[in-house]
C-alpha cells in the first residue's frame, strides 16, 4: 500500500517503509533469508528490511500451495518453529496450517520445490517430492540433517533426517534433502554475491569438484559442499555451502539455556576447546570474548533434562560439571570426564556424569527434552509382585494365585520350567504356584516391569507373552515363547533383557564388562564368533576380552539324559591339553580352548551346540503361536525318524552297520543315514517300524518295514557310536510334519531343525506315531 513518504506493509511492519537498494545481498527480516539483491522496502527507524518479493506477492492467507494443497495456510509469528519442508528454523512470519500442525517459512513460500525434478549429477533417473514427514538418510552423502533430526552420530554413522524429501521411485531406497537436489532459480544463476560474513571479496559461484586446496567444507557450518552448487573465494580460500549463503548462523545471539551472555559468531578457522561438551572444534565457534567461553554450533542446541538408557534417573545439563565430577568417569563411553567443561549429571546421584555427545547419542537418548515436564509417579511403578509373607508373593503375571519360595540347592529340578525364561528350574530357588503348575526362578520373578536397557534409547516394559508367540531375541538372535522386554520392534528376551552395567560373568571375574560400540571387529572370546552386532567389552587397557549376549546368557549349569550328574560350563583350559577331548554326543573332537560343557569327574567334552541345540528358549509341553499358527513344543528326546517320508530305504548289516535313506518334503530332499556300530547284530531278532501316516497311500507300504523279527530296536545304544554325524539334518523332521514342509526346506535358514524342542501341530496323529515309536537317546536341557 503506497502512500506519501513510503509504503505501507503492515503483514510485517508497522512503520512506513522507504523502496530500498544497496545493491548488495541483504538478509530480509520478512523471511530471515537472504536474496541475492536487496531490492524490497526498508524502515530506518527500526533497521527493519522486507524483500520486494515478500512484500509485494504475499498475503495474509495462502491457498493451494504445492507442498500443502489440502488446506488454507495463514501467515502467522511462529517464532521458533521448524520449516516441515526444509528444516530451518523459523525466526519471524511464517504460514500455518492449525489442523496438519504444518509449519512453512517464508522462502518456501516464494521458491517452492516442484513436483518432480532431474537432477542427473546427483541422480540418473526422475525424483519426485514426498509431501510427508519422514525419517530418511540423504543418498547424496551430503552430511546434512534437516528438519526435527536425528543429526547425532555414533562413530562415522551419519543421522537420520526428519522431514519432506525428494524420493526415486526407481530405486526405491534412494532419498535426498530438497535442497541437496533442488535449488532456486534466483540464487542459481548469481555468478557472484557479497555477502556479510566475507565482505573483502565477492563469493564466486562454483559448480564442480571443490578445488584441491580447499578442506571441501563450509567455513560457517562444516558440511562438506555438494558439487551442485556452492559459492567460494580463492583469493582467501573461503567456502560457503547454498544454505548457508542464502541462510547462513545468526552474526550474534542471547541464548540463556547455553550461556548468561550474548555469543558472537567467529567465522574463522580456528582449533578450539568446546565448553559445553569438552570436545576439539576446529572452525566457527560462538564466543563470549569477556568469559572465554567458545561453543559448537551444534552444542547450542543441547537439551536440558532428558532420560538416557543408562541411568534409572534423568540427567541435567550444567555447564560446569565441577568437582564432583573430578575423578569421575562417563556412564556410557566409560573414559574420563574433565571437570571443567559442561556436561549432563543426576541430581540424586552427584557421581553420575554423562559426556555431552555421549547423553545425546541416537542409541541413547530418545530425542525428549524433558525441561519442564514433571517426573510421572507411573515412571516408578516398576515392582513386579506384591509381598503377602516372607515366602509368598503375587505376581503381576499370575494375579490369580500366589507364589511360594522354594529353595532348590542340592537336587537338579529339570521337570519344571520357569515360565518368564522357559529354562528348567535347575538348581535355583524358585517361585511355584500354590494352586497351578506355574513357576518362575527367584532371578526371573525380580525382573522389574519397566527397565531401561543399554540397547534401546526408550523404557522397555516386560510382557508376559501369554499367547505363547515364538519370537527372535534382537540381542541374542535365540527363539523364545516367554516373557520379553519390548518396545515398539525391540523384543529381548529376560535373560538379555536383564543384563545392566556393569555386568560381571563367572569367564571374567577380575574385570567389569559395559556394551560400548566400535567400529573395530571384536571377536567374542566366548563362541569366537567376529559378526556379532551387540557384544559387551572389558574396557581396562591391556584387555581385550568381549562377550556377546548369547555366550553371556548361556546357563552356566545343564542336565542331559546321558549323564546322572548336571554338566558345568567350562571356559577352556589355558594350558594346551596334553591329549584330545571328545564330544560324546557328536563324536567330534573338541578344543580344549573354547567353552564346553563337563561333568564333575571332567571326563565329558561336550560342544555347547550338541548339548543346548538351537531351540532352548521355547517352552516344552506348550503350544506356540508360530507366526499365526499353533504348534505343540516337544522335547526332542529321541532318534526321529521322518514321518512323512518316501522311497524309504532301511538295511541293517550283521556286521554292525545300520543304513537309512529316505526322500520327505514337498521338494523331496534326500536324507540319509549311516551308523557304525560297536558290535556285531542278529539280524534276524531286529525289526525297526517307520512311522508313517498309515493312510498314506504313496508311501510305498513303508509304514512298517519288517527286517527280521526286530522286535524294537533300541536307538537309546546308538548314543556314542561313530557315524552320527548324518542326525544333524533329521532332528525335528518328524515332528514337524504339520509345518507343510518348513522344516530342512529352503529359504528357512531361520527356523532350523532343533536339537531340544521342536514343533508339531497339537494333535497331529503322525507326531503321536513318531513318539510312541522312537527310543530316548538323549534330552537337550538348559538352566537358567
Amino acid at each position: 500500500m503506497e502512500f506519501e513518504g513510503g509504503v505501507l506493509l503492515p503483514l510485517f511492519h508497522e512503520h512506513p517503509m522507504m523502496p530500498w537498494n544497496d545493491h548488495h545481498m541483504r538478509k530480509g527480516d520478512c523471511c530471515d533469508y537472504f536474496e541475492p539483491q536487496s531490492d524490497g522496502y526498508y524502515c530506518k527507524l527500526c533497521d527493519f528490511f522486507v524483500h520486494k518479493k515478500c512484500g509485494d506477492e504475499l498475503s495474509e492467507f495462502l491457498s493451494d500451495h504445492p507442498s500443502h494443497p489440502n488446506h488454507t495456510l495463514r501467515l502467522q509469528e511462529k517464532r521458533g518453529n521448524v520449516c516441515d519442508l526444509c528444516g530451518s528454523q523459523i525466526q519471524n512470519l511464517s504460514y500455518y496450517c492449525d489442523v496438519c500442525d504444518f509449519d512453512l517459512d517464508l522462502h518456501c513460500v516464494k521458491y517452492p520445490p516442484p513436483d518432480v525434478i532431474d537432477n542427473f549429477e546427483m541422480h540418473p533417473h526422475k525424483l519426485t517430492l514426498v509431501k510427508k514427514q519422514t525419517f530418511f538418510e540423504c543418498s547424496s552423502k551430503c552430511g546434512k540433517t534437516s528438519g526435527h533430526t536425528f543429526g547425532f552420530t555414533i562413530g562415522n554413522t551419519s543421522g537420520l533426517s526428519y522431514g519432506l524429501s525428494y524420493k526415486c521411485d526407481e530405486c526405491c531406497l534412494s532419498f535426498f534433502h530438497v535442497e541437496c537436489v533442488w535449488h532456486p532459480a534466483a540464487i542459481d544463476h548469481q555468478p557472484e554475491v557479497n555477502h556479510p560474513y566475507h565482505s573483502l571479496h565477492p563469493l564466486k559461484l562454483f559448480k564442480g569438484p571443490p578445488p584441491d586446496y580447499s578442506d571441501g567444507k563450509c567455513r560457517l557450518c562444516g558440511r562438506n559442499v555438494d558439487k551442485e552448487l556452492f559459492y567460494h573465494c580463492s583469493s582467501c580460500n573461503f567456502t560457503l555451502d547454498w544454505r548457508c549463503v542464502v541462510n547462513p548462523p545468526p552474526q550474534s545471539l542471547m541464548d540463556l539455556k547455553a550461556h548468561d551472555h550474548q555469543l558472537t559468531l567467529l567465522p574463522r578457522l580456528d582449533s578450539f576447546t568446546c565448553n559445553a561438551c569438552g570436545l576439539k572444534g576446529e572452525r566457527s565457534p560462538y564466543i563470549c570474548v569477556p568469559c572465554g567461553f567458545m561453543i559448537h554450533q551444534e552444542c547450542l542446541k543441547l537439551p536440558r533434562v532428558i532420560n538416557i538408557n543408562r541411568h534409572d534417573h534423568r540427567v541435567s545439563r550444567t555447564s560446569v560439571l565441577g568437582d564432583a565430577a573430578m575423578n569421575s568417569v562417563c556412564g556410557v563411553c566409560r573414559k574420563k570426564v574433565d571437570w571443567k567443561y559442561g556436561g549432563f549429571s543426576c541430581k540424586r546421584c552427584p557421581s553420575y556424569v554423562v559426556h555431552s555427545k555421549c547423553a545425546t547419542r541416537e542409541d541413547v537418548w530418545n530425542r525428549k527434552e524433558l525441561e519442564g515436564i514433571p517426573e510421572e509417579e507411573g515412571e516408578e511403578d516398576i515392582e513386579p509382585y506384591v509381598v503377602i509373607d516372607d515366602n509368598t508373593i503375587q505376581h503381576f503375571s499370575h494375579k490369580d494365585h500366589h507364589l511360594r519360595l522354594h529353595g532348590n540347592n542340592i537336587l537338579y529340578e529339570d521337570n519344571k520350567r520357569c515360565s518368564a525364561c522357559t529354562h528348567p528350574i535347575g538348581l535355583h530357588s524358585f517361585y511355584r504356584c500354590m494352586d497351578c503348575d506355574f513357576s518362575l526362578h527367584q532371578n526371573c520373578a525380580k525382573c522389574p516391569k519397566k527397565k531401561r536397557h543399554v540397547l534401546h534409547y526408550e523404557r522397555l516394559t516386560l510382557v508376559t507373552n501369554k499367547d505363547l508367540k515364538v519370537f527372535r531375541c534382537d540381542a541374542c538372535y535365540r527363539r523364545s515363547n516367554g516373557f520379553m522386554y519390548k518396545h515398539g520392534g525391540k523384543e529381548l528376551d529376560v535373560l538379555c533383557g536383564s543384563i545392566s552395567e556393569p555386568f560381571v560373568h563367572p569367564s571374567h571375574p577380575h574385570h567389569p564388562l559395559y556394551y560400548i560400540p566400535t567400529e573395530e571387529v571384536e571377536i567374542c572370546n566366548g563362541c569366537k564368533n567376529s559378526k556379532e552386532d551387540y557384544v559387551l567389552r572389558c574396557i581396562e587397557d591391556d584387555c581385550r576380552f568381549t562377550l556377546c549376549f548369547k555366550c553371556a546368557t548361556q546357563p552356566k549349569v545343564v542336565k542331559h539324559i546321558a549323564y546322572d550328574h548336571p554338566l558345568s560350563l567350562c571356559y577352556g583350559e589355558e594350558e594346551e591339553a596334553s591329549g584330545k577331548y571328545w564330544c560324546d554326543i557328536c563324536e567330534k573332537e573338541t578344543d580344549s580352548k573354547e567353552w564346553f560343557y563337563t561333568c564333575k569327574d571332567q571326563r565329558a567334552s561336550l560342544h555347547r551346540e550338541c548339548v543346548l541345540g538351537d531351540s532352548t528358549g521355547l517352552m516344552p509341553r506348550t503350544v506356540a503361536n508360530f507366526f499365526g499358527e499353533l504348534y505343540e513344543v516337544v522335547l526332542n528326546n529321541s532318534l526321529t525318524v521322518v514321518a512323512d517320508s518316501k522311497e524309504t530305504k532301511v538295511n541293517l548289516d550283521p556286521e554292525g552297520v545300520f543304513d537309512f535313506s529316505a526322500k520327505a518334503g514337498p521338494e523331496n530332499h534326500v536324507y540319509e543315514l549311516k551308523l557304525e556300530l560297536h558290535s556285531k547284530v542278529n539280524v534276524e531278532e531286529s525289526k525297526i517300524n517307520i512311522g508313517v501316516d498309515e493312510d498314506d497311500e504313496g508311501n510305498d507300504g513303508a509304514a512298517d518295514m519288517d527286517m527280521g523279527g526286530m522286535s524294537g530296536m533300541d536307538f537309546s545304544n546308538f548314543g556314542g557310536m561313530g557315524g552320527m554325524e548324518g542326525l544333524g539334518g533329521m532332528g525335528g523332521l518328524g515332528v514337524m510334519a504339520g509345518l507343510e514342509g518348513l522344516g530342512g526346506m529352503g529359504g528357512m535358514e531361520e527356523f532350523e531343525d532343533s536339537d531340544d524342542e521342536e514343533f508339531a501341530k497339537p494333535g497331529d496323529k503322525k507326531d503321536e506315531a513318531v513318539k510312541e515309536e522312537a527310543k530316548p537317546v538323549g534330552v537337550l536341557k538348559e538352566d537358567k
